[in-house]
């Protein structure tokens, strides 16, 4: 008997039908002699729906009160896939937030589990119950309902497997895998059988959809095998554990690691430019210009600082989400007169295109061949950022899909026997 924790997104819930498929495939499982947890996200769309009803009640709403309202969308699918189990035969019971409960931290909208406490959801799952829990929802020492941000499902699923022991967690989404690229832009992009954790991590926090950053690093730190597999398949398709998507696993599962040398390539067109003209040229003087905006909780990413000018200033170039251009202007604007730059300019037609691969470790050249790449084709770098499995470069927006084909082909990750 395996433990299974089974993840389903927004689109995967999205009307009564498709719960009704979800609850077919969860009891395939259980048929099969499987311990079952679900993890469900909100209804497509739900959420935003909920985040819009709290705005127009007031743009300066309680944290702890929004959370209470767009924590609802979860406890409502939640409910449903239970009904939906229950009248197809499947003892099943819903499981919210604060009943196990999932202790979380008292961030409101952004929330980090600190534990779950198994006690009862044991007890259920021995006793053959399905336990169907919402995502992206816990409670904090008060007792008040919090929220683990966009995209937390994920991290509640994985969080839950963790604690589970589970032997895998399964996250049913839109796509049927990760793929070496966005196969909407590169039609000859292939599914990955095995992708390792650093990899991933690197993947989703450049900009691959398919999963949040945070759940992904849980994974790693926790050791929980994931796999990501699409929903929208027939009842005929196969059981998960034929592995029919993409396993999220460590570096010891990789057959032949050092011969792939570039595992996907992940573009991102949420980023935006900041440009500091004449920063004062001395110590001090780039720490005035980013504490502020840690202060602020904004990430900033690629940095570039130019070579000093005769009058003993520089210009300092860096990247932030582009949902945080107007704060990151404010802070640097209320910080003029400490940080004495001349002129601040900003650019929100840029993209930045990484490659990722553990092989790089192994293998050098990489950035040579995507530096030279991107040179025949006139596409000219902005920025550059590099970790130990990863490059990133920063261009114009316009050059994104040209950019992630002409790579893709060149580290040789061209599908053979697609159309």
């Amino acid at each position: 008997m395996a433990r299974i924790v089974m993840k389903f997104g927004g689109t995967s819930m999205a009307g009564i039908e498709r719960i009704r498929s979800v609850a077919a495939r969860v009891k395939r499982e259980v048929a099969a002699g499987n311990q079952v947890a679900v993890v469900v996200s909100a209804m497509a769309g739900e959420t935003d729906r909920l985040v819009g009803f709290c705005r127009e009640a007031s743009s300066l709403y309680d944290p702890k009160e929004y959370d209470v309202v767009v924590s609802a969308g979860e406890q409502i699918t939640s409910g449903l896939l239970a009904i939906a189990l229950q009248a197809a035969g499947v003892p099943a019971r819903s499981w919210l937030g604060w009943q196990l409960p999932i202790a979380t931290s008292d961030a409101h909208a952004s929330a980090r589990i600190e534990n779950i406490d198994m006690a009862a959801l044991d007890a259920s799952l021995a006793a053959g119950e399905v336990a169907v829990i919402p995502g992206f929802q816990g409670v904090d020492a008060d007792g008040r309902v919090t929220t683990l941000g966009r995209g937390g499902s994920d991290t509640s699923a994985v969080a839950m497997a963790a604690a589970m022991k589970a032997d895998r967690c399964d996250i049913y989404t839109d796509v049927d895998g990760v793929y070496t690229t966005d196969p909407r832009i590169v039609p000859r992009a292939r599914k990955l059988k095995k992708v390792t954790y650093e990899e991933m991590l690197e993947l989703a926090s450049v900009g691959a959809k398919v999963l949040q950053t945070r759940s992904v690093g849980l994974a790693m730190k926790e050791g929980v095998r994931v796999q990501v597999l699409s929903s929208f398949t027939g009842e005929d398709a196969p059981m998960a554990d034929t592995l029919p998507g993409t396993m999220i696993v460590g570096e010891e599962e990789i057959d032949d690691m050092e011969s792939q040398l570039i595992t996907g390539i992940a573009h991102d067109k949420n980023e935006a430019k900041i440009t500091l003209i004449a920063v004062p040229d001395k110590p001090g003087a780039v720490a005035a210009i980013f504490a502020p905006l840690a202060a602020a909780n904004i990430n900033v990413d690629m940095i570039i600082q130019n070579i000093a000018h005769a009058a003993r200033s520089t210009d300092v170039t860096f990247t932030v989400p582009a949902a945080d251009l107007a704060r990151s202007i404010e802070v640097l604007n209320q910080g003029r007169g400490e940080i004495g730059f001349g002129e601040l300019v900003h650019d929100t037609r840029v993209a930045k295109i990484s490659v990722v691969g553990v092989g790089m470790r192994s293998h050098a050249g990489v950035a040579s061949t995507m530096f030279s790449t991107l040179g025949e084709r006139g596409i000219n770098i902005q920025a550059i950022s590099t970790s130990e499995i990863k490059v990133s470069v920063l261009i114009e927006e316009d050059y994104t899909e040209l950019a992630v084909r002409v790579l893709h082909t060149a580290y040789g990750l061209d599908a053979e026997d697609a159309a």
